[in-house]
């Protein structure tokens, strides 16, 4: 594959409802789209990165900077045999993984439209369908986040995904259980709010048996994480803590965690991604692919992923229609049954762009050609 035109757009997406976590609000979402074209194909993908770096060190403006001085020139000067070459491409820059991996999931759509195959197909995915969960930011009131959680066990998802802080974790989940049951599959996600003097107040979340615990500690931790998880019956689940296979090995080694937290923007694309899915298998770990508020042609790309073997829990795959009004892919993403979405079996990711959309909420974009370094931005 030679990739002959790079394409990028900005567009900023209104959410349906404002999402709360430990570090922030979100009312709505700048979203990076890139479109690769090669032999009369497109692979596209969407970046995950947000607009401020609390969840990571990235944001959008970190993220254009990188593609257009370093990832971009690096994709039109080298030729490509397969999207597993892009790794070793990228890998002499440092992080940025949020960055690399839209570019690479890109090469990895248009691979697999030029093979005439699905992505799940082409990452080796065994699922036809899979499950999927939803998750819950922190909402204003205990009786305000029961309605919410009730709507969403209506809907038949097959986890729900609360998130908690300090002030805002035993109360609600004692709450939920008491009004919903055990039967519920519950889990909470702390998003590092916090520390180890804060154990007692976590080792209660033990009686409510919830599947795990997520990222309770530091965004960087392995090591307090092995110390509260030998003080826990819950499982822990590493998410920010987790850049890279070599971190997963690390974390596994020492029992910092007993579920693992695939995205694919955080550890740096699809073959990152699947690599640390097959570590994890062959430490019977169980791993769940996370979410960052994706539009449709993320969400697409998570499906693929998520239809690996070991992706054995419920991801946050909801449908396009928990946050979005509109979303930027035809068709939308839906579930087939309660809880359950469909793997596609048409090329690459399967969906297409929604062009009236993306045009709606255009902000700006920008081309690069193979002879161009610096590309020809439009003001939007």
């Amino acid at each position: 594959m030679k990739i002959e035109r790079v394409e990028l757009q900005e567009i900023l997406m209104p959410l349906k409802s404002p999402f709360v976590t430990s570090f922030g609000r979100q009312e709505k979402k700048v979203i990076t789209i890139v479109r690769l074209h090669s032999e009369g194909k497109v692979g596209i993908a969407e970046s995950v990165a947000l607009a401020f770096p609390f969840y990571n060190e990235e944001t959008n403006g970190t993220l254009w900077n990188i593609m257009e001085e370093f990832l971009i020139p690096i994709l039109l000067e080298n030729e490509i045999s397969h999207p597993d070459d892009v790794s070793s491409l990228f890998s002499h820059i440092r992080r940025n993984n949020m960055a690399k991996a839209v570019l690479e999931s890109a090469v990895w759509d248009l691979y697999s439209r030029i093979n005439n195959q699905s992505l799940s197909r082409a990452l080796g995915g065994s699922y036809k369908e899979i499950d999927v969960g939803v998750s819950i930011g922190i909402e204003r009131s205990i009786e305000q986040l029961l309605t919410v959680v009730g709507h969403f066990i209506n809907e038949g998802y097959k986890k729900i995904k609360v998130k908690i802080k300090p002030g805002w974790d035993v109360e609600p989940i004692k709450a939920i259980r008491e009004k919903y049951g055990y039967d519920v599959p519950l889990m909470a996600d702390a998003n590092s709010a916090y520390t180890l003097q804060d154990i007692d107040l976590l080792k209660e979340l033990d009686q409510y048996k919830l599947i795990m615990i997520e990222q309770p500690l530091a965004h960087d931790d392995i090591i307090d994480h092995a110390k509260l998880q030998a003080q826990l019956s819950t499982s822990i689940c590493l998410d920010e803590s987790i850049h890279s296979l070599e971190d997963a090995r690390k974390a596994i080694e020492l029992g910092s965690c007993k579920i693992i937290n695939i995205k694919v923007g955080r550890v740096g694309g699809l073959t990152a991604a699947k690599q640390i899915h097959d570590y994890c298998a062959s430490k019977n770990i169980p791993v769940w692919c996370g979410g960052m508020l994706e539009a449709g042609v993320g969400r697409a790309h998570n499906i693929a992923i998520a239809s690996l073997h070991n992706f054995s829990i419920p991801g946050d795959t909801s449908a396009s229609n928990r946050y979005w009004n509109e979303d930027i892919v035809v068709p939308e993403v839906t579930t087939i049954r309660p809880g359950v979405i469909e793997v596609p079996k048409g090329d690459g990711i399967g969906f297409e762009l929604n062009e009236q959309v993306i045009r709606k909420y255009l902000t700006r974009e920008v081309s690069f050609g193979a002879k161009s370094k610096l590309g020809e931005e439009e003001a939007v």
